[in-house]
């Protein structure tokens, strides 16, 4: 599975930014696709999941103000993410969990969102 992700950039505190995550190879038996971010100096965390039938999980920190979405006929996931805080600065990478008789976590490269105060 490769994962591409796009969409970050420099936004002011309140502003919106929507990032997209492209897949492609071998993408059958997806179990979930997630967003995950990295600050610097913190642990990698789980930003949002959500799974092959559509259900759909949030860190704390971020409830209310994103929303991962996904086209599987596309491929492509996104995160909408609103209300953003100088807190969500971070590299958000997109992963995928694949279950091929088990469970396989791939990475795609990160995409930096700056947010100033």
């Amino acid at each position: 599975v490769q994962l591409q992700a796009s969409g970050g950039g420099l936004v002011q505190a309140g502003g919106s930014l929507r990032l997209s995550c492209a897949a492609s190879g071998n993408i059958a038996s997806i179990y979930s696709m997630d967003w995950y971010r990295q600050a610097p100096g913190k642990q990698r965390e789980l930003v949002a999941r959500i799974f092959s039938g559509g259900t759909t999980t949030y860190a704390d920190s971020v409830k209310g103000r994103f929303t991962i979405s996904r086209d599987s006929a596309k491929n492509t996931m996104w995160l909408q993410m609103n209300s953003l805080r100088p807190e969500d600065t971070a590299v958000y990478y997109c992963g995928a969990v694949q279950n091929l008789g088990g469970f396989t976590l791939y990475w795609g490269q990160g995409t930096l969102v700056t947010v100033s105060s």
